[in-house]
């Protein structure tokens, strides 16, 4: 059973940076595609940004590919999130998904949560 744990929430100013990260177990993690999304109060779950099984291709929504890194250690069995220039809007729950095809993300974990005060 694949599981997911994420760390490095907190809460932060606004323009500093956090390194959030997913630690995966349970399974093969070189066959999972791998994403961060997030939910801020009273919204939707909203994509941040993925990886594809190899590490060879990235994926970031618009209002974070400027600021944020997905990246992935294979050896690790980590997907780490580097978030930069962070603005209160930022604020919100951070899940991380795994998924055997792309965009079809079967797994979750709990979240962590990042407040960005201004």
């Amino acid at each position: 059973q694949v599981q997911l744990v994420e760390s490095g929430g907190g809460l932060v100013q606004a323009g500093d940076s956090l390194k959030l990260s997913c630690a995966f177990s349970g399974g093969t993690f070189n066959t999972y595609h791998m994403a961060w999304y997030r939910q801020a109060p009273g919204k939707g779950r909203e994509f941040v940004a993925s990886i594809t099984r190899s590490g060879s291709t990235t994926y970031s929504s618009p209002s974070v590919e400027a600021r944020f890194t997905i990246s992935r250690e294979n050896v690790k069995n980590t997907v780490p999130l580097q978030m930069n220039s962070l603005k209160p809007e930022d604020t919100a729950i951070y899940y991380c998904g795994a998924a055997v095809r792309p965009s079809h993300y079967a797994y979750w974990g709990k979240g962590t949560q990042v407040t960005v005060s201004s």
